[in-house]
């Protein structure tokens, strides 16, 4: 048997039970005694193609995009709406690379506060689908996710002009949902979040936003967007609408010379957010209910998005404006936004906005576990940033050793080597590769389902990163162990005393990051915390592997003070990891 083979065969050894696998290909959900009328409409959902399907739908119409974006208004229509019935939503409608996910949730959270009625989409979900559409912060409940979604399908069914007649894909059928439930249930604002893209997104077949945001740019989805920036910054700034202001955050000087060209052949007034340091004075220092330094630049974002919207819907004492502090040491192609005083709704908005699975940290006694779905370049440096300052924090509040754990997975066409080597300076003891299923028994996750993979290629992948890992773990050993792709304020921390405290010496550390396959996220995080997180049950831990290191790691574990867990590479991995860590969010 070929190597690649016995190591497939020895992580399918440890599945309790095969008789998941489908022959379409791998599902987790084994055949249910009841049939709920919400589950009936999540596996009803997962039968219009999942996101990798719509992916491809995407490459192949690519070359004609009116088409795409005539489809969806066609869908739309067959739904029971007009585009111009969307005008009605006093939409905001954001992109980006990284971080318009949290300056929507910063942007839904202010208004919000300020006493609005808001409907929230955003993709993807964590642990259930129905958060990708939100009343007033809230998934919508399952029995409003019933009506609606057979409000519509049923729709869709009866409006077939023959048998044939194709029904929306999974993205573009919920993006038709949500404008549903958001008009039916009468909220005073949409904040809209962008799938992938912008101009050819479907939910750009908005006529008339009140406002537009682009968060930082960076690569992503080469095969839809284009190999550069600069071509990524074209699809983005297709949701410039004429007449609409814009704002967006500083950027290379190539994708900001191509969204001022944009925003100028559309007639889009376009505007740079001021810097997040601006809105504070010695009266006025903001916190933000979000971890890491970054989110100060999505922050600026949704403080501009939000009082333009105010503004826009003639609501008064919305922030005064006041003079910048210092002239800004760059000049910006398009002007700079005013500056303004946040009103206390805007402030409190920041400081209580929540996002799962970014920046996020569970403490369940010597367990720590930090979860953040990055998986770009850019967001996976963010993360580290992040995390090199929370774990040694923590390190320095305690006493006795520290194991550290990388639970890691990626998803789609993503250079997981390159991601995998930024995270390498966080000198990690093991590294855990496995899927983005939350457990091998398949209960109840009809939301995580994919028909678009094999059992075989996701735990093959799974594989390949393993031997990525320590191909890259050997190629460090031979160099300087201080040698790092990052910039040098990823990495090192000026001490009390004055003196750069590196991230952590490998010195301290084991000689070598060993690393494992699970088949699954629970095994992992089972096997990770060794019984010592009373609310993560945890089976006979020796039957979760079978190798010499899985044994000897154990004992480690064990005996460790803390256990630091950093679970990254995928947000579909980070909302499996929340489905086993927290049961609250599959109620």
């Amino acid at each position: 048997m070929a190597p690649r083979y016995r190591a497939l065969h020895a992580v399918l050894r440890l599945l309790p039970t095969a008789r998941t696998v489908r022959s379409r290909g791998f599902s987790t959900l084994p055949e249910p005694v009841v049939r709920m009328e919400y589950q009936d409409a999540i596996r009803t959902l997962n039968t219009l193609q999942t996101n990798a399907s719509y992916l491809e739908h995407v490459k192949r119409q690519r070359s004609d995009p009116v088409e795409q974006l005539k489809a969806m208004r066609l869908f739309l229509e067959r739904s029971g709406l007009r585009v111009e019935d969307l005008d009605q939503l006093n939409i905001i409608h954001v992109t980006g690379t990284k971080g318009k996910g949290s300056t929507c949730a910063f942007t839904e959270q202010i208004l919000r506060n300020c006493g609005l009625k808001t409907g929230f989409y955003s993709s993807p979900h964590l642990v259930q689908v129905r958060e990708r559409i939100r009343i007033n912060g809230q998934p919508i409940s399952k029995e409003l996710f019933s009506k609606y979604f057979w409000q519509v399908y049923n729709r869709l069914e009866e409006t077939k002009e023959h048998e044939d007649s194709p029904m929306p894909a999974y993205f573009r059928f919920l993006t038709i949902m949500a404008f549903h439930v958001f008009l039916q249930e009468k909220v005073d604002l949409a904040v809209l979040e962008v799938g992938i893209g912008g101009a050819f997104d479907c939910t750009n077949i908005i006529r008339k936003p009140v406002v537009c945001g682009i968060a930082s740019l960076g690569i992503d989805h080469t095969s839809i967007l284009g190999d550069t920036i600069e071509k990524i910054a074209w699809q983005k700034g297709g949701i410039f609408k004429p007449g609409v202001p814009a704002f967006t955050v500083p950027q290379l000087a190539g994708p900001l010379e191509v969204l001022k060209s944009r925003a100028q052949e559309i007639g889009c007034p376009l505007y740079m957010c001021p810097d997040f340091a601006e809105y504070e004075d010695d009266s006025l220092s903001i916190q933000l209910g979000l971890a890491g330094e970054h989110q100060r630049v999505n922050a600026t974002l949704a403080l501009q998005l939000s009082h333009t919207w105010l503004q826009r819907r003639g609501f008064q004492g919305i922030g005064e404006h006041k003079s910048p502090k210092q002239i800004p040491s760059v000049k910006w192609p398009f002007p700079l936004a005013p500056v303004f005083r946040p009103s206390v709704p805007m402030v409190e908005g920041l400081q209580n906005t929540v996002w799962l699975g970014r920046s996020q940290i569970l403490q369940r006694g010597p367990i720590s576990y930090y979860i953040d779905g990055a998986h770009t370049n850019s967001s996976v440096k963010a993360c580290v940033r992040w995390f090199h300052q929370v774990a040694l924090n923590e390190e320095r509040a305690g006493m006795g050793a520290v194991i550290r754990v990388l639970v890691f997975n990626a998803t789609g066409e993503r250079d997981t080597a390159a991601l995998m080597k930024l995270l390498q300076p966080c000198h990690f003891d093991y590294a855990l590769f496995c899927p983005n299923i939350s457990e091998v028994s398949g209960v109840d996750i009809a939301d995580q389902q994919n028909y678009n993979v094999t059992l075989e290629n996701i735990l093959t992948r799974c594989l390949e990163n393993q031997k990525k890992w320590n191909r890259l773990m050997e190629e460090r050993s031979c160099s300087d162990h201080w040698g790092s792709s990052l910039p040098v304020d990823a990495l090192i921390k000026e001490s009390p005393r004055g003196a750069p405290l590196l991230f952590r010496p490998s010195s301290e550390r084991l000689l070598n990051c060993n690393s494992l396959v699970f088949p699954c996220i629970s095994h992992a995080l089972q096997w990770a915390t060794q019984g010592r997180d009373q609310d993560l049950p945890c089976p006979d831990i020796n039957l979760l592997h079978h190798q010499p290191v899985a044994s000897s790691g154990s004992v480690l574990l064990r005996e460790a003070a803390r256990v630091q867990i950093l679970i990254t590479g995928s947000l579909h991995l980070v909302g499996g990891a929340l489905k086993v860590l927290d049961q609250s969010l599959s109620q």
